[in-house]
């Protein structure tokens, strides 16, 4: 079943794509991560429930940017203008929100510098999926 042309392999690769981006990301920046968010190691637990709401997340994610980028039009659904939509979409929503949460939370900008970075990855990875698989 297509809702309005969309891809739904592009949507789970998108999802994918952007979930193992995000293990490796927060894998070599984990440690400034735990220091700019003021954790304390000994004090985490590790749960599984973070890792699926993350992917449930990441799959609303693209189904919702498949959404957008096919609102293009015709014959517009391309790796460039996915990749487009995805940076406009982190800096007309993510980026903002993540820098309005992070000052009313306290936190200092080298988080909000970490997080949105990897939400821009994560945009730009689901466009650039989602634009490539096109309609």
């Amino acid at each position: 079943m297509d809702f309005a042309g969309i891809q739904y392999l592009a949507i789970l690769t998108a999802a994918v794509a952007a979930f193992a981006f995000g293990a490796a990301y927060y894998g070599l920046l984990g440690r400034f991560w735990i220091s700019a968010a003021r954790l304390k190691p000994e004090e985490m637990q590790m749960s599984p429930v973070p890792f699926i709401t993350s992917f449930v997340a990441e799959l609303i994610m693209a189904w919702v940017l498949a959404g957008v980028i096919g609102h293009l039009g015709t014959g517009q659904v391309t790796l460039w203008n996915g990749l487009v939509s995805g940076a406009f979409v982190w800096l007309g929503f993510m980026a903002t929100i993540i820098s309005v949460n992070h000052r009313y939370q306290g936190f200092g900008w080298d988080l909000t510098i970490i997080d949105a970075g990897h939400w821009l990855g994560v945009a730009l990875i689901m466009g650039g999926i989602i634009g490539w698989f096109g309609v």
